[in-house]
């Protein structure tokens, strides 16, 4: 079956990954990457053996997917270049920076019959995927995303650059609308806050506590999940699971066996995958502009506090 003919835009620390991974995919053809720094693009190009282009908009006619790796403020120009010429795109999170871009995206995507993923790579977590139909009602959720500080992604805050990883992965876990947003954040070594704390509660009772991080020593990623029947440990970062169960008045502990798995990898080739057999996205936009709602929201809230 013929591959794919893919590009990248954007070459930085996670563009150069998409780079590298379509490179060893057999149902993608690498056709070229594109930066605006030529040196940084030329690297890229180098190691994976394919064109470089300066200007996105060359690639029109000569690509039928496109991986959008650039910073949040510019996905809207990229992505909707590509989509009004029907090319499928996949973006990194989040979808835009506002929701009207998010929605004339999705409008875009809908009207020349595109394909629009959203880069939420958690979603593609071994470990996430192996307990993820266990957990059929949760009533508190507990979440930890702490990261040292990077200037890479400080050109929105802590909210869109990180939590809305989490906002995504509640979205999908609750059934329930949110009834009510609690929010707090601090700037502090960027323009944006770089700390923030958020408490969500759903219509149907569940709760989660949100807090992410750009200013940690350590890094961190962790899922704790209560439920009725179960309590579950989710570390993202080491694609493992512990599972405590309520059997028989008793606590019975399992540590899950799981293969480990590279989540981008995996999500490059769901996208693919999608394109292939012209089927929804595993992260589609519509979920992405959700995501992307609740984190605007939250947002808010802590500039209004602040």
């Amino acid at each position: 079956m013929k591959p794919i003919r893919v590009a990248v835009i954007g070459t930085g620390h996670l563009g150069s990954i998409h780079a590298r991974i379509y490179s060893q995919l057999p149902e993608a053809q690498l056709v070229a990457v594109c930066d605006s720094l030529p040196d940084k693009a030329a690297m890229v190009a180098g190691q994976y053996d394919c064109d470089i282009v300066r200007d996105f908009r060359a690639l029109i006619g000569r690509v039928d997917a496109v991986s959008i790796a650039v910073p949040t403020t510019a996905h809207f120009t990229v992505a909707s270049e590509f989509l009004k010429h029907g090319i499928h795109t996949l973006i990194e999170k989040p979808i835009t920076s506002t929701l009207k871009e998010a929605d004339a995206l999705l409008a875009l995507a809908k009207k020349k019959k595109a394909l629009l993923q959203v880069g939420h790579v958690e979603r593609f977590n071994s470990a996430f995927r192996k307990i993820r139909d266990s957990l059929t009602d949760p009533r508190f959720i507990e979440v930890h995303r702490l990261a040292p500080f990077q200037v890479r992604g400080t050109e929105v805050g802590v909210v869109l650059d990180l939590m809305i990883h989490d906002i995504d992965m509640l979205l999908g876990l609750v059934p329930s609308p949110i009834k009510r947003v609690d929010a707090v954040g601090v700037k502090v070594l960027s323009a944006f806050e770089d700390i923030a704390n958020a408490r969500l509660t759903f219509a149907n009772g569940a709760v989660a506590n949100l807090t992410a991080s750009r200013i940690s020593r350590e890094a961190v990623r962790k899922f704790r999940i209560f439920q009725p029947d179960a309590y579950v440990s989710i570390d993202l970062m080491t694609q493992s699971v512990d599972l405590f169960r309520h059997e028989n008045f008793q606590i019975q502990y399992e540590k899950l066996e799981i293969p480990k798995e590279e989540p981008l990898k995996a999500e490059l080739s769901s996208f693919l995958d999608s394109i292939r057999h012209k089927k929804r996205p595993a992260v589609s936009g519509e979920e992405a502009r959700e995501a992307l709602a609740v984190a605007l929201k939250i947002t808010q809230l802590i500039h209004k506090k602040r």
